[in-house]
């Protein structure tokens, strides 16, 4: 996906108001701008892969006026540490086209949410009615979303658009929410 179809995209799950995210899986930073400039000035959000050439593509790419991105190498499927911030305190995570590199989603949400605070979002770009290979090891149907979402204490999955993957399948975009609404 372009930056512009990623915005596009993501403005299908994201609500515009500034705020302090993670994006998970942020590769070279796609879908971590277009996330900036859907929440625009006074955000923060924290760009981590586990790639350190993504990251520092990450670092030298150009910046969305007003929003505060932090790239760290990490892997979020193990201890996630986000320096300047605390449990409870994320307003979302976004993981885009990242998950499906985990044999375990469910596990591995369970563990991310304690980040969220309360009424804070999970925003999934994932594959549907894609066969597994390298480069979706473990592939996210739509079908199993409720279930994750279930096992990660996550509200059901809200399916905010799809379209045909130029790879196979389609590519789609859920939003979960955590806890009471704020």
């Amino acid at each position: 996906m372009n930056p512009r179809e990623a915005r596009v995209f993501l403005a299908n799950a994201v609500t515009p108001r500034p705020g302090m995210w993670a994006d998970l899986g942020a590769g070279e930073g796609t879908f971590t701008r277009a996330l900036a400039d859907i929440l625009g000035p006074g955000s923060t959000i924290y760009a981590v892969d586990h790639d350190p050439d993504a990251v520092a593509a990450l670092e030298r790419a150009e910046r969305v006026d007003g929003v505060q991105i932090v790239p760290i190498v990490g892997d979020f499927a193990h201890a996630l540490d986000l320096p300047g911030a605390a449990p409870a305190t994320l307003d979302g995570i976004l993981l885009a086209n990242a998950l499906h590199f985990v044999p375990e989603p469910a596990r591995v949400l369970q563990s991310l949410v304690s980040w969220l605070r309360p009424g804070g979002s999970v925003v999934l770009i994932e594959y549907d009615r894609r066969r597994a290979n390298r480069w979706v090891p473990y592939p996210i149907e739509k079908a199993r979303l409720a279930e994750i979402a279930e096992h990660a204490g996550l509200s059901a999955p809200v399916i905010g658009g799809s379209r045909p993957s130029k790879f196979s399948g389609e590519i789609y975009i859920a939003r979960f929410n955590y806890g009471p609404r704020a």
